[in-house]
Formats: C-alpha cells, sequence, structure tokens
C-alpha cells in the first residue's frame, strides 16, 4: 500500500473543520514520519485553543444566564462616538438562548478580517439584529451623547421579536421603557453586547469605505473619520465636507 504524502495529509489538516480533528489525530498518530507527527501536534493545538474559546465564550454568558427567566435578550452597543466625521451607530442583537457562536468579543480587539466573518455569523443566526444610525448635523444639534441614545433607541425599534430585556454598553437609555442592565465595558463581559459591537463596527465601517470614493483627499477608508493626523492635515488644507461633525472640528477651522 502506498505511504501518504505528507503533502496530502498537510492539505487534509488545512481543510479539517472542527469536528474532523480527532479523526484527524487518531487517524495520524502512529505514522512515526517527523513530518506527520508536526502535523498532527498542529492539530492537537487547533483542538486545545478551540477548547479555550468555548471556554472564554461560556464565561461571556454570565449575564445572559443570571437573566435567563426574560425571553428575549438583547445586547446594545455604539461606534463612532469619537471621530470627527460620519455618523454614529449602534447595534442591537437578540442572539438565541443556545448561541455557540465562537470569538464574539468586543469589537476592538477583533482584526477587521474576523470582524466581517462574524458579522455574517451574527446575521444569519441571531434571533433579531438591527442597527440605528444618526448623522452629522443631527449630532450637532444634540450633542453625541443623546445622539447615541437616539441610534440605540432606533436600533430597538427595530427588532422582530421586540426584546425583554436590554443588556448595554455602560449606558441606560433614555425614553426606552423594556427593562436595562448597564455593563461597564460590557462589549467584553457578555456575548450579546459584543455582538452587537461587531454588527455596529462592520456597519460604519462598510459605510465610510464608500465614503473613501467621494471624498478621497481625507483617508476615510483607513481612519474611518477618526482624527488621524492625516484627516485633520486634509480638513485644514480642504475644509469640512458634508458629513463633518461642525461641533468636533472648531478647533481645525
Amino acid at each position: 500500500m502506498t505511504e501518504e504524502k505528507i503533502g496530502s495529509i498537510k492539505e487534509r489538516l488545512a481543510q479539517a473543520k472542527e469536528g474532523e480533528l480527532p479523526s484527524f489525530i487518531e487517524r495520524y498518530a502512529s505514522d512515526a514520519r517527523s513530518g506527520v507527527q508536526k502535523l498532527v501536534e498542529t492539530a492537537k493545538k487547533r483542538l486545545d485553543h478551540l477548547e479555550k474559546e468555548r471556554i472564554r465564550t461560556e464565561n461571556l454568558k454570565k449575564y445572559e444566564r443570571e437573566y435567563d427567566n426574560y425571553l428575549y435578550i438583547c445586547g446594545i452597543d455604539e461606534v463612532g462616538r469619537g471621530p470627527l466625521a460620519g455618523p454614529v451607530v449602534a447595534g442591537a442583537v437578540i442572539l438565541p438562548k443556545d448561541c455557540d457562536i465562537l470569538y464574539i468579543n468586543d469589537s476592538k480587539k477583533l482584526t477587521a478580517a474576523k470582524r466581517e466573518e462574524l458579522y455574517d455569523v451574527i446575521m444569519e443566526r441571531a434571533v433579531a439584529a438591527a442597527t440605528g444610525m444618526v448623522g452629522p448635523e443631527r449630532i450637532d444639534e444634540i450633542n453625541i451623547l443623546q445622539a447615541t441614545y437616539e441610534a440605540m433607541r432606533q436600533a430597538i425599534a427595530k427588532l422582530v421579536p421586540a426584546p425583554t430585556l436590554l443588556l448595554n454598553d455602560a449606558v441606560t437609555i433614555p425614553q426606552v421603557e423594556i427593562p436595562q442592565v448597564a455593563i461597564i465595558k460590557g462589549d467584553a463581559k457578555s456575548i450579546s453586547i459584543g455582538a452587537a459591537s461587531i454588527v455596529a463596527k462592520v456597519t460604519r465601517d462598510r459605510l465610510m469605505e464608500t465614503y473613501q470614493d467621494i471624498y478621497p483627499e481625507y483617508g476615510f477608508a483607513s481612519n474611518k473619520g477618526y482624527g488621524s493626523a492625516e484627516h485633520i492635515a486634509a480638513i485644514k488644507k480642504y475644509g469640512p465636507t458634508p458629513i463633518h461633525r461642525r461641533s468636533f472640528i472648531e478647533n481645525f477651522v
């Protein structure tokens, strides 16, 4: 019987799904070739990493377990309070009770590629998910905090089914009758809030990337509207665009 080439085994491991790793390890554990044993060790490390991630994810469900008597628990978070340009965006996500999506975290702790990947999974598997968005003119009119609350209320209102409990990142949203729990640094402590932060971040980043084509001088694809040196220099040189927050750029124009 022809011995399987190491390159073929390596390809098999690369394509192996999570549930296939134990059988891969069992199949090749007795192969004495050093190259194969390295692949077996790689498979074991992947399994170990997955187990640690499962434990971390289960720990993220602390608040969801604590308030399990509520049928629809919704995580709420916002992105974009600090930028000089673009909207503030709120995400609202109701995850299923048995949610087993791995790698959800505070969106700032994830790579852009991982956020995009998780966004698709969250939107596919959530019971409900929505965003709210408030633009620069409204931010200038009512201030960023009130605009953030407004974006959150928009997102909540779009959810079907309606949430029965809100888990919020740090804030209590006024003019909302649904029970709320404010959790400091909630996007890193609650799987629901973490999911909401990812949905909000990806939504806003995609929007800011479209503005790059309209206003190429400002570097929106890279700075996402935040006050980078390049962005501030462009404001001073070219002046503000319609998506700039006038109340945020008074020192530059």
